[in-house]
């Protein structure tokens, strides 16, 4: 058993004036579209086509969100909890009586939110957790400022520099200042993102802060997974995302939204990691995207691949349609498998979205 669904673009400031509706085959609104939520998160609940009615009420609640996401400017410096994190953080902000849409509560639910996104554009930038000091102070030297930052000598620095960045040191903000000039000559990937964050975020801390991370490009078809604890923001490009079922964001930086630092540093991992690309195990035209541990799965079809699968999954056609059982779904529309087993088969790129 399956149904349709449908939803309609989240606006944000952030997001694409054209790049959801071009996907979509809708005519453009003229606001920024930022996501489009498939899934059953309250926020934003997908609805069942032609009927309308809400897609809660018929499955219940979805153990995973999947959106499309177009990004124009970069996202708020974010980390999302782990359950455990997330269940003491909603418990707290209950009891402390804070309403769940008071622009100061951190935990709107007390689910955790892993996420993977899946490119859809030609390029897609991140950045994204952490990378090893060395390659910080090469990115410094690159600039001509290697001489800043000098607390930053081995990856144990890391938490304390941040610390400082984010701290309102008035010494802070001169180095803000002469690494926003640097960028201006600056070559490589780092530098062209701080010089993105100075034209949109002047001033603010997390315009150094970017280069304690990497930076990410990916192509049309690639990915990444951004487990809890990892600091992140999306940069610029339009992906498929896949998370948990949870809207639980911490943010510390490029935002004029609420920041709770104490409460930032008890979530975020600073681990020096390489940059976290998902690479898929790949048979019979089928890609399948399941990083260890994260409860979620993405699986792209090529064209002429079939698959079957068992409820529930969400089924989003990028290109060319697919088959399901025997009926057939236009391009860019999606279904939900609501109950017992069913048999996709792809006439063009087809994702299939599930909670492993």
């Amino acid at each position: 058993m399956f149904v349709e669904i449908t939803n309609d673009p989240r606006e944000s400031d952030w997001g694409s004036l054209t790049a959801i509706s071009d996907l979509l085959g809708r005519i453009p609104t003229g606001r920024p579209e930022a996501e489009l939520w498939l899934g059953t998160h309250p926020v934003s609940p997908a609805r069942i086509v032609p009927s309308g009615e809400d897609l809660r009420d018929v499955v219940g609640e979805l153990p995973f969100l999947l959106k499309i996401l177009a990004a124009a400017s970069t996202l708020s410096l974010q980390v999302h909890p782990t359950t455990a994190q997330a269940r003491e953080g909603f418990a707290r902000e209950n009891a402390a009586g804070i309403p769940l849409d008071a622009p100061n509560r951190n935990y709107k639910d007390p689910y955790a939110k892993p996420e993977m996104i899946y490119a859809l554009s030609d390029e897609f930038r991140a950045l994204c957790g952490f990378r090893a000091v060395a390659e910080t102070r090469a990115v410094l030297d690159v600039g001509g400022v290697g001489h800043l930052l000098s607390e930053l000598r081995t990856d144990a620095d890391i938490r304390p520099v941040f610390e400082w960045l984010l701290s309102g040191d008035p010494d802070v903000a001169e180095i803000v200042s002469v690494i926003s000039a640097a960028a201006q000559a600056a070559t490589g990937d780092s530098w062209r993102t701080v010089r993105g964050l100075v034209e949109h975020f002047p001033g603010d801390p997390g315009i150094v802060i970017s280069l304690l991370l990497h930076t990410v490009g990916l192509r049309r078809g690639e990915a990444l997974y951004l487990p809890a604890g990892n600091i992140h923001a999306y940069q610029e490009g339009l992906g498929i995302e896949l998370m948990g079922p949870s809207d639980n964001v911490l943010r510390c930086g490029l935002t004029p939204k609420h920041v709770d630092i104490a409460e930032l540093l008890s979530v975020l991992d600073f681990r020096a990691l390489p940059a976290p690309v998902l690479v898929p195990t790949v048979a019979n035209e089928v890609s399948d995207f399941a990083p260890e541990g994260a409860g979620l799965r993405m699986r792209v079809l090529d064209a002429g691949a079939a698959l079957t699968v068992n409820a529930p999954v969400i089924v989003f056609s990028l290109d060319g349609g697919f088959a399901i059982g025997e009926s057939v779904v236009g391009v860019a529309r999606a279904v939900v498998v609501t109950a017992g087993e069913e048999t996709i088969t792809a006439m063009g790129t087809t994702v299939v979205a599930s909670a492993d």
